[in-house]
């Protein structure tokens, strides 16, 4: 390895990975593209002492959190991790944890995941170089405004963890990413898998015309017009959108009903369609415009969305696919997807393990991140591929 290669890939310390309890399986996916990329990088030993640590063959560091019998816990990290650069994921989504309070078996909330990333910073006892945090759906993100006297919990969380002596929040598709306001001397990315979204699509289907004649990019409100309205310039094609009418008269659960989807934009007849969202919760308002575009005779529907909740369970959209609504449902696996998801035949799981096994390889060498960040170029390398008739 040349002196110039190795200058530019200097750490700021130590790389390690810390999975809190229930992301482990997309840790190890980040942990190993970091080794095997590390290890065709580098043809011989480091010896110099900047370099400790930088080739092995796991980065993952072991760290738990032991519960009490009344639920109380605390965090431990089994190993030294003094002078490490730290990247710590947690997935406040991943109800399949459990844990027993008083013997009783209890679903772990976002609320139980948000303390045990607390617990094991914690147990870092400030003896780490720098921490960061992934979290790929931020905690209590659909909480970060107020319309009345209300918490704002998102900003609360972030000043917290600032506070605890984090450097930087990796995050996706940020419900509104000026809560990074709260933090404004700290690191706060929010991730797009803008180019995951599209590759797996063009994997999948390949009969699509990538041109505004054929294709169209709609978002399903109006916060996320500006998702769709990058997608769409990426892809060359026209963006429509729908606006939620809802009844003021009226709270349900804790919001205002929606009335009607009411649909902005060009002529869908005919037309493929990307519907672009941030989370699929119960969805039943993807479901209701999909149902739209199918009567305004759109060809092919396509959903995707960065993080899909399914609170609802999945049955109602098994009976929107058999009824011909949509084509396809595609979710990352940022966060915790249940097994049911992977029988369904209308079901891909996009994989970003890889996107951010490159930002933390990156970011541990205090290196420029703005590429990875905004893919343009790989997306028009991919959209040329595709009419190509490449295989990619």
């Amino acid at each position: 390895m040349s002196r110039q290669l190795m200058e530019s890939i200097l750490p700021v310390g130590p790389l390690g990975l810390i999975p809190v309890a229930g992301c482990e399986g997309l840790a190890q996916k980040i942990d190993a593209y970091i080794a095997m990329w590390r290890h065709e990088r580098v043809n011989s030993d480091l010896t110099d002492t900047a370099y400790r640590g930088y080739l092995k063959d796991s980065y993952m560091i072991e760290a738990e959190v032991p519960r009490f019998g009344t639920g109380e816990a605390k965090g431990r990290i089994n190993t030294t991790v003094r002078g490490d650069d730290l990247y710590i994921l947690v997935d406040v989504c991943n109800y399949s944890m459990t844990y027993s309070l008083y013997g009783t078996p209890t679903r772990m909330s976002p609320d139980d995941h948000f303390q045990n990333l607390k617990r094991v910073i914690a147990a870092v006892e400030g003896k780490a170089r720098r921490i960061s945090v992934i979290m790929p759906f931020l905690y209590e993100s659909r909480q970060h405004n107020r319309t009345a006297r209300e918490s704002l919990d998102c900003a609360l969380a972030l000043q917290e963890l600032v506070n605890m002596g984090v450097e930087n929040i990796l995050t996706f598709d940020a419900h509104d990413p000026r809560v990074q306001n709260a933090i404004p001397l700290k690191g706060f990315e929010t991730l797009q898998p803008y180019y995951q979204f599209l590759k797996v699509l063009l994997w999948s289907q390949h009969d699509l015309t990538l041109d505004a004649d054929h294709l169209m990019v709609v978002s399903p409100d109006e916060g996320g017009t500006k998702r769709a309205i990058y997608f769409a310039n990426m892809l060359g094609v026209d963006m429509g959108m729908f606006y939620k009418r809802r009844d003021y008269s009226r709270i349900v659960d804790g919001r205002n009903p929606i009335v009607a989807h009411e649909f902005l934009g060009q002529d869908v007849e005919g037309r493929d369609i990307i519907v672009i969202d941030d989370m699929i919760s119960s969805g039943d308002s993807v479901l209701d415009i999909v149902k739209e575009l199918k009567k305004r005779k759109a060809r092919k529907v396509f959903i995707a969305a960065t993080f899909g909740l399914f609170t609802h369970g999945m049955d109602e959209f098994d009976a929107a696919y058999e009824k011909g609504w949509f084509d396809c449902l595609m979710t990352t696996n940022a966060i915790y997807q249940k097994d049911e998801l992977f029988t369904k035949p209308y079901y891909i799981s996009v994989d970003i393990s890889k996107y951010l096994a490159l930002l933390i390889d990156t970011l541990n060498t205090d290196s420029s991140v703005d590429g990875i960040l905004n893919p343009v170029d790989k997306i028009q390398k991919l959209i040329k591929a595709y009419k190509n008739h490449e295989v990619f």
